[in-house]
């Protein structure tokens, strides 16, 4: 699987508003899902979850035997 950078940068009269939303809540995560919920057609709804990822660090525990 391949990531892509977005850019973020575009002008806020070019996107419809809830686009530009979607974009801006995108832009703004490094992992995490955004979602958008439709009902008869229109976004109704943005929903944005982040995930915060942990350096794996050495294990420094006993270990058992």
């Amino acid at each position: 699987m391949s990531t892509t950078k977005i850019e973020t940068s575009l002008p806020s009269g070019a996107l419809p508003e809830w686009l530009a939303l979607v974009w801006r809540q995108v832009g703004s995560l490094r992992y995490g899902v955004v979602e958008i919920v439709v009902h008869d057609s229109r976004v109704i709804q943005i929903e944005k979850t982040e995930r915060v990822r942990l350096e794996k660090e050495t294990d420094n525990r006993p270990h058992k035997k």
